[in-house]
């Protein structure tokens, strides 16, 4: 078993796909539109589905708006440099929520930005 893929429900498919691939660097693997459920998947990741875990953005055509909610906690994705990735991603134009630095009660150097819609992404540096 292996994790495939997570699922976001976005407002504005374009501008999400913009976010995860010219601002956090993945790469747009497949897109399609269902028009009998008036819904469009795209899938974003680093690598391909065979081998690597990817995000799937949902938009349904007729929502402009999503709850979200207070259970879902955050993706994390790691960067070779906290403090370098959000400062790339700010001059981007993307939202920071938390500068980068040490994890409260640790030494693990952490950030946390927003995609277009809010869900919150964990920038960590490399595990050693």
């Amino acid at each position: 078993m292996r994790i495939l893929h997570t699922m976001l429900r976005v407002t504005d498919l374009e501008r999400s796909i913009k976010f995860y691939t010219d601002i956090l660097g993945m790469k747009l693997l497949r897109r399609k539109d269902y028009p009998e459920g008036r819904f469009t998947l795209a899938f974003v990741g680093y690598g391909d589905e065979a081998h690597d875990t990817v995000i799937e953005l949902t938009h349904n055509w007729d929502t402009d708006h999503y709850e979200m909610g207070d259970a879902f906690g955050h993706i994390a994705i790691e960067v070779d440099d906290v403090y370098q990735a959000a400062e790339r991603i700010r001059a981007a134009g993307g939202t920071i929520l938390r500068e980068a630095g040490p994890m409260n009660a640790g030494t693990t150097l952490i950030a946390f930005v927003a995609d277009p819609d809010g869900y919150p992404i964990e920038l960590l540096g490399p595990r050693g």
